[in-house]
């Protein structure tokens, strides 16, 4: 069962009181003001009265003056929000780091010596004159949206999610708010994710073939999140796992958090591949085809990734076979969550932000396109998104 803190904590973020209860489930309408990313054509009951937004998006990241913060920036800011643990949301440079319990070990892993701060899900801390509190996201270990409230007006900051349940990273919950920002990675009607249950049966045959033909089997995937969902899909009696160093390094943190995984075996420069025949070798994308992976001799390879939902990629790729899972929502995902938040206004960050918007302004959404930093289409294609 989750805990909110109690009492006054003095930090480096200004005197940051947890409130009593949880998240509201009641919210008053109230419209923002707009600034100078805003369309007012989207908002047509903004009247003279009305006051400085919540969020705002900057050169920095996306800022909350009421609260003098910024949510996942992508330079050095005095205090950052941060919403998961992958490079392109945590960023190093930052003065001080508010996230999740579990999201904050492999954040210090990455970034080294941080000043950093933990928070619960659902707990909700006042920080100037906002109130923040953090809820799953269901897109890696510790992963969460972000909700702001100042004087009755919500935003939720959505970072990186889907809404698929892979029984490693809390599910996603559904935000109630005003205005909602989102990504969409794989905004787009091709992208809808088979059963995974299926995709790993489809994984587990392959690996069975890869011994009966005498090869290793070489899966790719992202080094957070995906790697261990992949290790949680296979099957351990067809033989054994073997992980790159970014892979396992990882393990060790989630598994120091107490996190249950597989049983897996570090491919050190020491190791002998003829002692691990059967094996299934786990690492990222840009290991494969390596001297490193070659060390092993004959092989096939595959890749993880919502990417293979597309042909040409997955000829780019050049891989052997390809699988299609993700940690980010597919189109159906996605339009359900923007359902669920039952939110006025939509501001779209990465992926194919023009598509998705088009489709939410047709059917009767107020969304708009925002340019960020964070990690797009092309650049998730290249690590396996």
């Amino acid at each position: 069962m989750r805990k909110s803190l109690m009492g006054w904590e003095s930090c480096s973020w200004g005197l940051c009181r947890p409130s009593v209860g949880s998240k509201p489930n009641k919210i008053h309408l109230e419209q923002p003001n707009q600034n100078r990313l805003f369309n007012p054509n989207l908002h047509p009951t903004l009247g003279s009265m009305a006051r400085a937004p919540v969020l705002t998006f900057t050169d920095r990241g996306i800022y909350c003056p009421a609260g003098d913060f910024y949510i996942d920036p992508w330079r050095p800011v005095d205090r950052a929000l941060i919403t998961h643990g992958h490079a392109d949301h945590a960023r190093p440079g930052m003065g001080s780091y508010l996230a999740t319990h579990q999201a904050l070990p492999v954040m210090r892993h990455r970034l080294g010596t941080i000043d950093a701060r933990g928070i619960s899900y659902d707990e909700v801390r006042t920080i100037g004159r906002a109130q923040v509190s953090f809820h799953p996201a269901g897109h890696v270990p510790g992963s969460a949206q972000i909700r702001v409230e100042v004087a009755g007006e919500v935003w939720v900051a959505s970072g990186d999610y889907k809404v698929v349940d892979d029984g490693l990273s809390d599910p996603f919950e559904p935000v109630k708010c005003h205005h909602f920002i989102t990504e969409s990675t794989f905004g787009l009607p091709v992208f809808r994710w088979p059963d995974q249950v299926a995709v790993a049966a489809d994984l587990n045959a392959w690996w069975r073939g890869c011994v009966d033909a005498g090869k290793t089997a070489f899966l790719g995937a992202y080094s957070l999140g995906k790697a261990q969902r992949l290790m949680s899909m296979l099957d351990p009696s067809i033989g054994p796992i073997l992980t790159h160093t970014a892979v396992e390094n990882t393990n060790v943190v989630l598994r120091g958090q107490g996190i249950k995984l597989a049983e897996t075996v570090h491919v050190t420069p020491e190791l002998n591949p003829k002692e691990y025949p059967g094996a299934l070798v786990l690492s990222p994308p840009s290991a494969q085809g390596s001297a490193w992976a070659r060390r092993f001799g004959p092989q096939e390879t595959a890749f993880a990734s919502g990417w293979m939902a597309l042909r040409g990629i997955r000829r780019r790729r050049a891989g052997d076979r390809g699988f299609v899972i993700s940690d980010h929502a597919d189109w159906a995902g996605l339009l359900w969550a923007i359902k669920q938040t039952e939110a006025e206004s939509i501001y779209v960050t990465h992926g194919y932000t023009d598509i998705f918007t088009r489709y939410l302004n047709d059917h009767g959404w107020h969304a708009q396109v925002i340019p960020t930093q964070f990690e797009g289409a092309l650049a998730e294609a290249e690590d396996g998104g």
